[in-house]
């Protein structure tokens, strides 16, 4: 008989007991059907009782099933065998320690809801064992099997009502650039190989040379029909247009997908909730605006900007706007920190920290601040226990856990949690009232930069004064919603810059000789005017010419002068000057740099000191940009007429606080 662990039987027969009591007896709820509501402006589920439901879920409620298949005899993680007699026990005594902690619900990988006994959303991968996705998804043959799959993979959960619904796959990414390459290089039978061609010939209006202007065809291959049969990668030319056909296929392939998978899910379970299919940590505009029709709300995954549990703006902005205001479940969140007892590396740019004081602290502030946003409508955690020593099969090696691979909690992290949960109903259910109250920005004065005492090599942004330092959205250009923004503060040694933002550069679609186009780069500008004169700076973001792993690391490149100056004449750098890349690497960017103030022409200000300025970001190869005064970065950084009043805030220097989350 396997061994019972000590931490975990007290809480078996504590589930021996009767189990907390619930807004819904789901075991005898008049139907299974789920539903979105919006209540007084925020979003919320809804349970087969009729009863408002903000979804505290964790991931991979699996005893360890999940990876021990995979490895067999070598899988070393965590095994509910060594702590129960039975799954079933082991089901009862998680689910009352969670309950404990606050959760109400399991995502993705989780046993089955009816052994649960937890709401649950389920995984189907319909789309991947379909041969969706890499294969040939305008087949006829494609809509068949995704309708025959999806009725097989539903049929164990259909009527239940713990089935909340489903996720059709996991992590698709929709990386447009892949997407292009990869189908420019299908062979003549495959039926999406011609609806590519067919898109390019109407982008470009059937002008081959127009076309050429922008791409870069195999060699030999000069015309429609040869492109067709052409079996080698079709390229982006550097300083081209071309990155808007490339969005354009990613939508058109989308939009097919999400088209399909909702009709199949809805035909074979008309009761459950569509989530899509579990975004990454990054959207495709093209991709959201193809889904958001097909969805009841959009499942996207993220990682924390900051160790404090910040939380971007722009993020969930631009997903408000291209869904038009669809619902949003966070199906993956995390921490981990350097200190563990599992012995876990966390080899990877997802967010860690250095104590399980800070992870704890973050982790619960992160909770209150999705709870505040009105679209949110759950958060679920990434994951049950930790990954095991080592690495899980695809060598992830993180302390995500609320507890360790021996089934001991994480007792300050589920501490923090469990009073972070008991408050994010209440949160949330004034989430738009305190929405609508915070978010009123005086354009009438100038905008006041906080003081700050600011490291630009501790690779975080917790040390900074977010809300204050947090400039008003750039404005972004014709039919694009917001990637990215700018925090600006300023200190003795100068004035500092922070961004965190997301775009995504395919290096095998964009092959170039020498140095990487500037032209083409993803960039900051950044304007001042103290009184001694204009400057210009800009920020480059250069990535690697080949890909190493899944997140290449990038380069900051800064220099001196505005971007279309240095692209013409060559960078030349700013001398004093830091800039350092850092976090979750392409397509989330996040970087910080620190001006001094002789850069600026300036001895060191005082307080109440002013200023003029300008920002303007630009994504990859140009295809979208943002600024404070709503000009094209060109123009705006041309017109120092036209930049915004700013002053230097008062006060001390705001320092991180000893223990504080980096």
């Amino acid at each position: 008989m396997p061994r019972t662990g000590g931490i975990l039987l007290a809480a078996l027969l504590a589930a021996s007991a009767a189990a907390p009591a619930l807004a819904c007896d789901f075991d005898d709820a008049p139907t299974s059907r789920w539903s979105v509501a919006s209540e007084n402006g925020a979003q919320w589920l809804k349970t087969p009782c009729g009863h408002r439901f903000y979804s505290l879920g964790i991931n991979i409620l699996d005893g360890g099933n999940g990876e021990h298949g995979k490895l067999g005899q070598a899988y070393t993680g965590y095994d509910w065998r060594k702590f129960a007699p039975t799954i079933a026990d082991w089901a009862a005594a998680t689910r009352r320690r969670l309950s404990d902690w606050g959760f109400n619900s399991a995502g993705g990988w989780s046993l089955p809801p009816q052994e649960l006994r937890l709401p649950t959303v389920i995984n189907l991968e319909l789309g991947r064992l379909a041969k969706f996705h890499w294969f040939d998804p305008f087949s006829p043959d494609t809509e068949a099997r995704m309708m025959s799959l999806a009725r097989d993979l539903v049929a164990p959960y259909r009527g239940s009502p713990y089935r909340i619904g489903y996720f059709s796959d996991n992590e698709v990414g929709w990386w447009a650039g892949a997407l292009f390459g990869f189908f420019s290089m299908k062979p003549a039978d495959n039926v999406t190989k011609h609806r590519w061609v067919a898109m390019l010939r109407r982008h470009y209006g059937d002008d081959w040379a127009r076309f050429t202007v922008d791409f870069r065809p195999p060699e030999g291959v000069g015309s429609w029909d040869g492109l067709l049969d052409a079996r080698q990668l079709t390229a982006l030319r550097p300083d081209s247009h071309g990155i808007a056909a490339v969005r354009e296929w990613a939508g058109i392939v989308a939009e097919r997908y999400y088209t399909l998978a909702e009709r199949a899910i809805r035909a074979a379970d008309p009761d459950a909730l569509y989530f899509g299919d579990r975004l990454p940590i990054y959207y495709d505009p093209a991709a959201v605006k193809a889904m958001a029709p097909h969805v009841d709300a959009i499942a996207i995954n993220y990682n924390v900007d900051a160790g404090d549990g910040w939380l971007a703006r722009y993020f969930f902005g631009g997903l408000e706007k291209l869904s038009g205001g669809k619902p949003v479940l966070i199906t993956e969140w995390f921490f981990a920190a350097r200190e563990n007892r599992t012995g876990n590396t966390n080899n990877g740019h997802l967010m860690t920290v250095d104590t399980q004081a800070e992870r704890a602290q973050g982790a619960a502030a992160a909770t209150r601040n999705f709870a505040a946003l009105p679209e949110i409508v759950g958060t679920h955690w990434f994951q049950y226990y930790d990954h095991p020593k080592g690495g899980r099969a695809d060598g992830e090696d993180y302390n995500f856990g609320l507890v360790d691979v021996d089934d001991r909690p994480y007792e300050q992290l589920t501490e923090a949690l469990a009073a972070a949960n008991r408050d994010a109903p209440a949160i949330h259910a004034a989430a738009a009232k305190n929405a609508a109250a915070g978010g009123h920005v005086n354009n009438d004065g100038p905008i006041v930069l906080p003081h700050a005492d600011i490291d630009v090599h501790d690779k975080s942004l917790a040390d900074w004064p977010k809300p204050a330092s947090l400039l008003p959205a750039l404005k972004p250009s014709p039919g694009a919603v917001d990637f990215g923004e700018i925090y600006l503060s300023w200190n003795e040694r100068g004035l500092a810059l922070g961004t965190i933002g997301q775009d995504y550069f395919d290096i095998d679609l964009f092959p170039y000789a020498g140095s990487f186009p500037l032209a083409d780069a993803y960039r900051v500008e950044l304007g001042l005017d103290l009184g001694a004169g204009p400057r210009r700076f800009t920020l480059f973001f250069i990535p690697p010419r080949t890909k190493l792993r899944d997140h290449p690391p990038m380069t900051a490149l800064l220099c001196a002068g505005a971007a279309a100056q240095i692209i013409a004449e060559g960078c030349h750098p700013v001398p004093d000057a830091e800039a350092v890349y850092f976090g979750a690497d392409q397509p989330r960017i996040t970087a910080e740099m620190l001006l001094p103030w002789s850069a600026l022409g300036f001895a060191p200000p005082q307080p109440g000191a002013k200023l003029r300025a300008e920002v303007a970001m630009t994504s990859w190869h140009r295809e979208r940009w943002m600024s404070l005064s709503g000009e094209a970065p060109e123009r705006a950084m041309a017109d120092p007429a036209h930049w915004l009043p700013v002053r230097l805030g008062d006060g001390l220097a705001l320092k991180r606080p000893a223990g504080a989350p980096g």
